[in-house]
């Protein structure tokens, strides 16, 4: 049973051991990069976390995403300064709206 806890760990789940998606995107904001938290209209669950983390990831060099539907702030990670535009049109394209930054 120790070598099934383990195993997400050494696969790079997005689980942490302790059962928490979220932990594995901070753990890259924290590895460096530019970090920008953007303010998001229309989340409500956790599939519309997924759905604009999925678009958001899309964007090129992006390296972290993650998407609070409670708060509707998404920090994006990325190797350089994104454009507003791009987010905002992976964010449209989730079928949400992009406020601003927050």
């Amino acid at each position: 049973m120790t070598t099934e806890t383990q195993l997400p760990q050494a696969t790079g789940s997005c689980c942490s051991p302790s059962g928490s998606c979220h932990d594995g995107a901070d753990a890259g904001a924290q590895a460096g990069g530019v970090t920008t938290v953007y303010q998001v209209s229309g989340m409500t669950c956790g599939h519309c976390e997924g759905a604009i983390s999925e678009e958001v990831s899309g964007i090129e060099g992006v390296t972290s995403v993650k998407a609070v539907a409670a708060t509707g702030q998404v920090t994006v990670v990325s190797e350089a300064p994104l454009s507003d535009d791009a987010v905002r049109a992976a964010v449209d394209e989730a079928g949400y709206e992009l406020v601003g930054r927050a």
